[in-house]
């Protein structure tokens, strides 16, 4: 096949979308991000600990990954839990097949998306997504339930 005839057909490929452009996931939006993301972490779930391997940074933006690899290394990771889903133990099946990703915001060039997990007991997260040399890349998830409960805050004063 000739040279043009190769361009050709990965551009009508490509448009027809049979060819993924190679971004994080697919499209690059802030909720495709989000959902391979998960989906990436949850199917590891049994596996060697996400936060070891380096496809990581493909989701997640290189300083998060960093500061979390020294906590882990440490043994300062947050809340005694995952990171990325705040809980201890989970099934991995029932968040893969119930994870609802719900309206996105914007602001100042942050997406900041509202994810729900599971079927019969919820997991709310909030994930924030910011543009990385040009691709879309998870900054910080925060859970949604006791807050506070975090940092034992006194708050009777």
């Amino acid at each position: 096949m000739s040279k043009y005839l190769l361009l050709a057909y990965a551009a009508l490929t490509l448009a027809l979308g049979v060819i993924q452009p190679a971004t994080a996931s697919g499209p690059n939006t802030p909720e495709a991000v989000v959902r391979a993301f998960y989906t990436w972490y949850l199917e590891r779930e049994g596996g060697p600990y996400q936060l070891t391997d380096n496809a990581i940074y493909r989701y997640v933006a290189k300083p998060t990954v960093d500061n979390l690899r020294d906590d882990y290394k440490h043994n300062r990771l947050p809340g005694g839990s995952d990171y990325f889903t705040r809980v201890q133990d989970l099934d991995e099946n029932a968040w893969l097949n119930n994870m609802a990703l719900h309206p996105t915001v914007a602001l100042d060039g942050v997406a900041v998306i509202a994810v729900t997990f599971g079927a019969k007991e919820k997991k709310n997260l909030v994930v924030f997504v910011r543009q990385e040399q040009g691709l879309w890349k998870i900054i910080k998830v925060e859970d949604t339930n006791n807050y506070l409960g975090y940092h034992q805050y006194d708050v009777s004063d």
